[in-house]
């Protein structure tokens, strides 16, 4: 296909029909007149040899190859708009801009909170928006990359980017604060008869994999897609759960629960900034990567809870 020979504007008239299912929304939507808007969609039509849009009773739906169209428009959209946002110089105490970066509810409480900070700081003009990190993120890497700023996620789930080091952490375990039967250490025979509370989505568990070649098979009671509710989990029960230890110097305090160590060397936790090699030259991504490693060297000079 000749991409020289299309219109790109027909992407935002696409993404606005897609979207919308009407052609006056997606016009209003688009900037454009009733008649410009229908006559982009005739266009489409001709272009995909598809109807796109099919009338169904007073309405219209999207048809087959309008829903595949439908997501891959939007990843589209986000990366020409990303590419031509491109800038050659940046000025991050004038700049109006911002920033989306994919990153786990621990990353973006232990790191995330950090970063705000000192943007806020050094850039007020700066927006910082953090997205969660969804299941297809081992499978779909390159996409979500090419449509976000940033993913923040440890070494050893993902490779083939590059990437910048933030700061490191380690594994601790959480009890109760009256738990009944663990006082200040923990064995391997408690870990393998004890009910477990553990984050559900196996990329961020490569620590739940050691316990595997340990010969640990936890017991799971309750699984949760977010690390900061484990510690209420914990709280006033017989469970036992693996968490940061820079997470779990935040919210112990504040949960009733306690730190136990490991009763095995734990792997340790690097975290690093990954993005896409579109985004490498680019002069405000470059300050971003930048400012993020600055909080991780300042992070890194602090104990790792």
């Amino acid at each position: 296909m000749n991409l020289s020979r299309l219109d790109l504007n027909l992407v935002v008239a696409l993404r606005a029909l897609l979207e919308e299912r009407n052609v006056t929304r997606a016009g209003q939507r688009a900037g454009l007149s009733q008649p410009a808007m229908s006559a982009a969609l005739s266009r489409l039509r001709r272009h995909f040899d598809d109807d796109l849009l099919a009338r169904v009773g007073g309405h219209y739906e999207l048809t087959a190859l309008g829903q595949v169209l439908l997501d891959r428009t939007t990843t589209a959209y986000d990366v020409l708009e990303r590419l031509f946002a491109s800038q050659a110089d940046f000025d991050p105490a004038k700049e109006r801009r911002e920033f989306k970066l994919v990153a786990s509810d621990y990353a973006v409480a232990v790191f995330g909170a950090e970063l705000a900070r000192f943007v806020h700081e050094e850039a007020p003009g700066i927006r910082l928006r953090f997205a969660q990190t969804p299941p297809t993120v081992v499978d779909a890497t390159d996409a979500l990359l090419s449509t976000s700023d940033g993913l923040l996620m440890p070494h050893g789930v993902i490779s083939d980017f590059p990437a910048t080091d933030l700061y490191g952490d380690r594994w601790v375990f959480l009890v109760a604060d009256d738990h009944p039967s663990v006082g200040d250490r923990l064995t391997r025979q408690d870990l393998a008869r004890l009910p477990w509370v553990t984050y559900q989505r196996t990329y961020d568990a490569p620590a739940v994999r050691q316990l595997g070649m340990l010969g640990i098979e936890p017991r799971v009671e309750v699984s949760v897609d977010s690390f900061q509710i484990i510690p209420l989990l914990v709280a006033g029960t017989r469970r036992i759960a693996l968490i940061q230890a820079r997470l779990a110097r935040l919210l112990a305090p504040l949960a009733g629960v306690r730190v136990v160590e490991p009763p095995y060397e734990a792997v340790p936790l690097r975290e690093a900034m990954w993005w896409h090699p579109v985004h490498t030259h680019d002069a405000a991504h470059i300050w971003l990567r930048e400012t993020a490693a600055r909080v991780g060297r300042r992070m890194a000079d602090e104990p790792e809870g």
